[in-house]
């Protein structure tokens, strides 16, 4: 009962933190506001690649390409493009679709789960750094697809990008305008913010879902060992295309909240070197964890802008010598590489299952299948049941 209260108190505590957030960064300039709008979108694209590398363990370096998908559908869905290209459909939409938010997000999400499933079904028995490059070369695919689908017909209008996208709209308030309330006026990026807070909330609560459930324990039964899985009767086919798609689904979505805040988008947004940040954003915070990933995504996505405060000012003592976006890389790849060799699982990784078991006073960790946890002898176990010579158990702990 103690534990509970205070896992309550801490969750109120939470809560009210972040909704104050916002308003308290408003205060010192918006640009601190979009900054942490931008950190609430990775840490939804990360939460969604957690799926695919943390729980099934699929290392996927293509995932900026289910991000685009989102964001160029909600581009074709919410502007003025398809109307002012196409002289047949301006018949029928002279404005554009303008398309609603519920309308939007659905079709984000199962546009990116088809092209996510698409992707998982020629690299079934693929695994490591074969899997890894053939995602790669997809994510590429769409970047160039992206940026030369101007010619002959003109659909993402190529390198140009496709410009005055509308802002989130539903039940009457406007996210792209200011909202005033009494003295008090709520910026735009603020709106924002408590869009983007209430998606990675329903992401998270989503991810929690599966990962204690029997699809996510199939899922990290593949991870750990897929010939065992399959052996255990886990059809490994199925799973695996059930996480490609259900992480894509995440990376859609997010890509049409991106669409929708920066009001425009580019081929240039969705780059390689995105996916590999993603990636990183997934390991240094904790593969499989949910907090550690929260906590990578944050850090990795805030901490470029906020060292722009410190390569301004070494620029500046060099006599503009040394370039501040250089800088700033630098000191991110300095940063990535101490936290690999201090904290090698990540900064937030999974609990230790056994210390959590003697922690509790359950005993010694036991040191294979045919060992007994804290039980009297003569008393079998499910692990002194386990057939085979040594083989070691499958674990199906994130």
């Amino acid at each position: 009962m103690k534990k509970n209260g205070k896992n309550i108190i801490l969750y109120v505590v939470a809560a009210i933190g972040l909704l104050a957030l916002p308003l308290l960064l408003q205060s010192q300039g918006n640009a601190w506001v979009r900054i942490a709008d931008i950190a609430l979108l990775y840490v939804l694209l990360a939460l969604g690649l957690n799926i695919v590398v943390g729980y099934a363990g699929l290392l996927d370096l293509g995932y900026v390409a289910f991000f685009a998908i989102g964001a160029y559908l909600y581009a074709l869905l919410g502007s003025p493009h398809l109307s002012e290209t196409f002289a047949w459909f301006k018949a029928t939409f002279p404005n554009g679709l303008h398309t609603s938010l519920l309308l939007v997000i659905p079709a984000a999400l199962a546009l990116a789960a088809v092209f996510g499933a698409l992707l998982g079904a020629p690299t079934l028995k693929l695994r490591g750094d074969y899997l890894a490059i053939v995602t790669l070369g997809f994510g590429e695919i769409i970047r160039v697809f992206l940026n030369n689908l101007d010619y002959p017909v003109n659909i993402t209008n190529g390198p140009k990008g496709i410009t005055a996208i509308d802002s989130v709209k539903f039940w009457g308030l406007n996210l792209g305008r200011p909202l005033k309330l009494g003295d008090y006026t709520l910026s735009s990026v603020t709106l924002y913010f408590y869009l983007f807070l209430v998606m990675v909330i329903f992401t998270i609560i989503v991810s929690h879902r599966l990962q204690v459930s029997r699809i996510g324990r199939a899922w990290m039964a593949i991870r750990e060992d897929e010939i065992a899985a399959k052996a255990m009767g886990i059809n490994t086919r199925n799973m695996k295309l059930l996480a490609f798609a259900m992480g894509a689904s995440f990376g859609g979505m997010s890509g049409s909240m991106f669409a929708a805040f920066q009001g425009f988008v580019s081929p240039e947004s969705f780059s390689l070197m995105e996916s590999v940040m993603i990636v990183a954003m997934v390991v240094l915070g904790g593969i499989g964890h949910l907090p550690g990933v929260i906590l990578g995504a944050v850090l990795l996505s805030a901490l470029p802008e906020v060292l722009r405060y410190v390569a301004g000012p070494l620029q500046a003592m060099t006599d503009g010598r040394l370039d501040a976006s250089i800088l700033r890389q630098l000191f991110i790849a300095l940063a990535m590489i101490v936290i690999m060799l201090v904290r090698p699982r990540g900064l937030w990784p999974t609990p230790d299952h056994g210390k959590s078991l003697q922690a509790r006073g359950g005993g010694p960790v036991p040191p294979g299948p045919g060992s007994t946890l804290n039980h009297p002898p003569g008393v079998e176990t499910a692990a002194d049941e386990v057939p085979g010579d040594g083989a070691r158990p499958m674990s199906i702990n994130p």
